[in-house]
């Protein structure tokens, strides 16, 4: 199995970035846990991160008939992008959403994830775990 996992916008800045909402735990430090997680379970994982929508919806694209499914953090972009909705839409992987605050107790601005509408699960305000969980579910559910 293939898993595609993909990082929005600012997700490099972890462990800098406003660490009471998201951790002191940096951006290498993910990864890493990504790629043990995925050993772990006999996956393939390819780890993409960008701070530009385009670059997003590019990888989502490329990703069609050469993954087997989509892990997504669209970050800033959950709330503002039906571009990245419309490319998970086109490629028609499964995909999950994930969060790594509680975007339901945040700002109101953050209670829509354009995003979430083409994925079929959602792990929110779980930290890095909810990643882990993300990639589980795929595997259980595809694999």
């Amino acid at each position: 199995m293939k898993i595609l996992v993909i990082n929005g916008p600012n997700l490099n800045m972890l462990g800098i970035r406003e660490p009471a909402i998201y951790g002191a735990q940096n951006y290498a430090t993910l990864c890493e846990m990504i790629n043990a997680h995925a050993a772990e379970k006999n996956v393939e994982v390819k780890i993409f991160q960008s701070n530009h929508e385009g670059s997003v919806v590019d990888e989502i694209q490329a990703a069609y008939q050469k993954f087997d499914g989509i892990v997504i953090n669209p970050a800033a972009y959950t709330h503002t992008s039906v571009a990245i909705l419309d490319a998970l839409k086109a490629v028609g992987l499964p995909a999950v959403e994930v969060h790594i605050s509680d975007v339901s107790k945040r700002e109101d601005f953050r209670q829509i994830s354009y995003a979430g509408m083409a994925c079929e699960k959602s792990y929110i305000g779980l930290g890095f775990d909810g990643y882990l969980r993300a990639i589980d579910y795929l595997i259980d559910k595809y694999a």
